[in-house]
């Protein structure tokens, strides 16, 4: 090619821009395709349809035909459930099944069946055992039989809990008037009202004190079970607690004295309590002052405490009702328990920083050195106190103490005791001089056995 002939740069770079300019084009073109089709719908529409529903509206409270059929679905659906557990009769026919199918030999005095024996039983028992008889069931029930065999009384109780737990969730369910799997503190209280009759260890309560029987039950359910003080409670986490055994346990009419008083639910132990707030009230206008809940137990809380109670807790002109005394004696009662600690760590964080340092310590332990003075005694350094409790809780922050760190030190109980309580602190004090004279005591009953 002659120099002539060889393209101008010129004719080149419109060549290029050209080719540029319709590569530009066709990729717009593309874009604009995609573009409409996702917006008209598309492939978009189809993975909509491939996503289940998750979510219902509720009824306004204006719509009350919707509320209605809401409640009357409700209603049956829980029927429907109800008839599909197993009743007294089939309960017992599966018992016999059982019984049968046991195959020798007894471990100890237990009978058991293998699992051959199990899905035999499992046919032979009705569409309403199926569930109960699976692999995973047998094996959660498989222990150290060197035959590979679990015990029919295990299985049988295993299948009496399941039954009992859905009837009780229905039950429950049935009060649930939101109908979303929380009870609030009113269906609680209709819950528990229409209970009592059933319970024959509640049948000497007056009728006059049901309303104080319930308020006294239901308050430790929300106290334990609602920390965040929302109102409600999930039906999950009432059926998951021990509480509701022990106050179904008041079924038992041969209930020992001792499971009474050791039962928050028992009739004696309402009224021990609400004895004691009135006991309390010594101008009887149904309230406590300060001075009036300084009597509390021992007498021996530190006035810092109680004006800490007053100040965080809910009062009325500056007196605490029923209720709050309520919380206040579940959180004495039960130091132990992570709630209760909750309870009592939020009175000694005064400036709601989330943690106790030195500071808040001293704070409420002056308060307990004042009361030794006034009983003649030498006060403790507060030094050595200190060091004790960072001792005892071994906190991740040595110079902060956070909630979690006393519950996780399993001394939260005793840190609290020597913090507000002049007798929790003797004790704890003492502690030495007090095991040495329980051992003597039962050195001493042993010899007199003797």
């Amino acid at each position: 090619m002659t120099k002539e002939q060889e393209p101008h740069w010129s004719d080149i770079l419109k060549r290029r821009i050209i080719n540029s300019t319709k590569a530009s084009l066709f990729k717009t073109e593309l874009f604009t395709k995609y573009y409409t089709e996702w917006k008209e719908g598309g492939d978009r529409d189809k993975s909509y349809k491939d996503i289940p529903r998750f979510y219902y509206r509720l009824p306004a409270e204006d719509e009350v035909l919707l509320q209605k059929l809401r409640e009357e679905s409700r209603a049956v659906f829980l029927q429907r459930k109800s008839r599909e557990l197993l009743d007294n009769e089939e309960l017992q026919n599966l018992w016999f099944l059982l019984d049968k199918h046991q195959v020798p030999p007894v471990s100890g005095e237990e009978a058991m069946i293998s699992y051959e024996a199990y899905l035999q039983v499992g046919d032979k028992a009705g569409p309403k055992c199926k569930k109960f008889f699976t692999a995973r069931v047998y094996a959660k029930l498989l222990h150290n039989d060197p035959y590979g065999r679990i015990s029919i009384m295990q299985f049988f109780n295993y299948v009496m809990r399941k039954v009992w737990l859905h009837q009780t969730r229905i039950g429950l369910s049935l009060y649930d008037v939101a109908g979303q799997g929380y009870l609030r503190e009113s269906d609680l209280e209709n819950y528990i009202l229409e209970l009592i009759p059933t319970l024959p260890q509640l049948d000497g309560l007056e009728k006059s004190f049901y309303s104080f029987y319930v308020c006294t039950a239901v308050r430790k359910f929300f106290f334990f079970l609602d920390p965040l003080r929302t109102g409600k409670i999930k039906i999950q986490d009432i059926l998951a607690c021990s509480f509701l055994d022990d106050l179904l346990e008041l079924r038992d009419e041969e209930l020992s004295k001792e499971s009474q008083e050791s039962n928050w639910f028992s009739a004696p132990s309402a009224l021990r309590v609400y004895g004691q707030y009135l006991n309390l009230d010594k101008d009887h206008n149904g309230m406590l002052s300060k001075e009036e809940l300084s009597r509390y137990g021992t007498a021996t809380l530190t006035s810092v405490f109680l004006d800490r109670v007053f100040q965080e807790c809910l009062t009325y002109d500056g007196e605490m009702d029923y209720k709050t005394y309520l919380d206040f004696v579940l959180a004495l009662e039960n130091r132990k328990e992570p709630a209760a600690l909750q309870y009592i760590f939020k009175l000694l964080d005064m400036e709601n920083q989330g943690y106790l340092n030195v500071f808040s310590l001293n704070y409420f332990f002056r308060a307990i050195q004042e009361q030794i003075k006034l009983h003649g005694q030498e006060p403790v350094s507060f030094q050595d106190v200190k060091d004790e409790i960072f001792d005892m809780v071994k906190p991740k922050d040595p110079y902060k103490i956070t909630l979690q760190d006393l519950v996780n030190s399993c001394q939260g109980d005793t840190v609290t005791s020597i913090l507000i309580d002049l007798n929790g602190f003797w004790t704890y004090e003492n502690r030495e001089v007090l095991v040495a004279n329980d051992n003597d005591s039962s050195n001493t009953a042993d010899l007199d056995d003797t």
